[in-house]
């Protein structure tokens, strides 16, 4: 599933592309893409609507309008978001497409189908739940501490609960607790001051490194250009159980903590 960092990507490639203009039309042809409101009142609605601006919050992204309502997309799994000319053939796996008023079309592909597309007048209907923010200014130490406060939950596990913090997953989980020196099987009431201030330092650079990279191409992810992202080389962890680590050549192991695979090195992280 992208991450902030590739969800981030998509944004930034998709800004330039749809601010300002104007979506005249909605081809759908898997309804259950629509999540609300049903297809027929969310055609109607977001017809000869401009788009505002592009956003992201957590793993979703914003679509603001100028009558004040929000689309917002989540790609799940395999979704995947491009803009291109209009009449250009459609693929089997695109569901969802917005006609723009320059003869262009943002097609949501989505081979398994587990993307979502809202429209609300409130986005926080959809995203109320999310924690805050890891990139942002007032996400601290403290307020890491805070999040943490009376939990006693298995770490990993901890850092994929989107209402704890948003837009980490699976592969940034992982990575953010090799640089912290973190075994992932520790419980969070078992984190000292440092190791928490390990740990916010580890989510900031790995979800930065992310971004730089442009996300990471390791399962069905690709830009909006349709170019790989290169995030996949810069890997500490992630998928390269048996592999030597890079610090220390103890091999890297792969457990499984609640339903995810967990990748780590079993010397380097305590």
């Amino acid at each position: 599933m992208p991450e902030l960092p590739e969800v981030e990507t998509v944004v930034r490639g998709l800004r330039p592309q749809v601010k300002g203009r104007t979506i005249t039309a909605v081809r759908n042809t898997w309804p259950r893409h629509i999540d609300r409101p049903a297809l027929p009142e969310f055609a109607a609605r977001i017809s000869g609507r401009a788009i505002a601006d592009v956003s992201r919050r957590g793993k979703f992204i914003l679509f603001p309008l100028d009558n004040g309502d929000t689309m917002i997309i989540h790609l799940r799994m395999s979704g995947h978001l491009a803009v291109v000319e209009g009449g250009a053939s459609d693929d089997k796996h695109t569901h969802t497409v917005f006609e723009l008023d320059n003869g262009r079309e943002m097609r949501f592909r989505d081979i398994r189908k587990f993307g979502r597309v809202y429209l609300v007048s409130d986005a926080q209907e959809v995203l109320g739940k999310l924690g805050p923010e890891p990139l942002e200014g007032d996400f601290t130490v403290e307020t890491l501490r805070e999040i943490m406060q009376g939990s006693r939950r298995i770490l990993k596990p901890f850092l994929l609960d989107q209402s704890k913090i948003a837009g980490i997953g699976n592969i940034y989980a992982d990575e953010a607790l090799f640089y912290a020196a973190l075994n992932p099987q520790r419980r969070t009431d078992s984190l000292d001051g440092e190791d928490l201030a390990r740990l916010h330092e580890g989510i900031q650079h790995v979800l930065r490194l992310g971004i730089e990279r442009e996300g990471a191409s390791i399962s069905t992810y690709l830009k909006p250009s349709g170019e790989k992202g290169e995030m996949q080389d810069d890997v500490r962890v992630f998928r390269r159980t048996g592999e030597p680590c890079f610090y220390c050549g103890v091999p890297i192991e792969r457990i499984v903590l609640g339903g995810r695979s967990t990748h780590f090195c079993p010397n380097c992280q305590t």
